[in-house]
Order: C-alpha cells, then sequence, then structure tokens
C-alpha cells in the first residue's frame, strides 16, 4: 500500500499551529478545506463537546454543514479535520478512531505547556481498525499551490 499525503501551504500550519496554542489547555479543532489532497485553507470550528474540552472536541452537524459551505464558498471542497493534543503526542487516540469518518484527512497538532509542537496527519483505514500515518508535505509557495488547489 502507498502512503497517502496531504500537502499544506505554510499560512495552514502556521493558523492550526496557532489555534491550538490560543485553546490551550483544551483542544481546539476544525476543517481543512483545498483539492486533491492539497490544503488551501482551514475553517477553525467551535469545540462544544460536554465531555470536556481538555481532552475531547466535538464537531456537531450544524457546524459540519458550515465547514462544508465555507469549503464551497472558497472553491474547494472539505478534506478533513484538525485537532490540538494538549500535552499530549499528536497520535490519534481511541476516541478518535471511534468518531473518525472514513475517506478524510485528519491533522493533529501536539500542543506542550501552551507551545505548538509535532504536527501529523492521519488517515482512517479501509476497515476503521486504526489509521495509517500518512506524511505531511509542506508547500514551498503558498499562493500557487492555493491556486491551483482551489481552481482545478
Amino acid at each position: 500500500m502507498t502512503e497517502r499525503a496531504l500537502t499544506i501551504p505554510p499560512a495552514v500550519d502556521a493558523s492550526i499551529r496557532r489555534h491550538g496554542q490560543e485553546t490551550y489547555p483544551h483542544e481546539c479543532c476544525g476543517a481543512l478545506v483545498g483539492r486533491d489532497d492539497h490544503v488551501a485553507d482551514v475553517v477553525p470550528l467551535p469545540n462544544t463537546t460536554e465531555e470536556g474540552p481538555r481532552r475531547r472536541f466535538l464537531v456537531r452537524p450544524s457546524d459540519y454543514r458550515e465547514a462544508e459551505r465555507k469549503a464551497g464558498e472558497l472553491g474547494g471542497e472539505l478534506l478533513g479535520f484538525y485537532h490540538s493534543h494538549p500535552d499530549h503526542p499528536a497520535r490519534p487516540s481511541q476516541y478518535d478512531l471511534d468518531h473518525a469518518w472514513p475517506n478524510f484527512a485528519y491533522i493533529i497538532v501536539a500542543v506542550a505547556q501552551g507551545a505548538a509542537a509535532d504536527m501529523t496527519v492521519w488517515f482512517l483505514k479501509e476497515d476503521r481498525s486504526s489509521f495509517d500515518e500518512g506524511r505531511l508535505n509542506h508547500a514551498e509557495n503558498t499562493h500557487s499551490h492555493t491556486a491551483q488547489a482551489l481552481h482545478r
């Protein structure tokens, strides 16, 4: 099986890390927007979990619809989601596995004592038994990749 990859420009990387730092010690979450495994933008979403936002996040159906609407406005599609793990490695938890949807990419950023650290991308296996770690590529030129991703 070939390793899946997701490409993000520096501005997207910075936005995800900043969101994780701003919400620390709680988890942040948001949607990834783009085309063809190239993320062009993110849509920050509210963390509305009732289980405690320090260790959980929840994407409500209304948040999902809003993310799809914004993706359409940007000329892209929903590629997946990102969230932070405060003071925990950037690896999926059992909770992440239990709530993952197929065909999406999942970026996790570790936020250690308020500072963003490791960032990884994961893809749910077809049988939903676990995740495969993907490769997170960083685009060199933000503007050309954004334009290419959203206007194909």
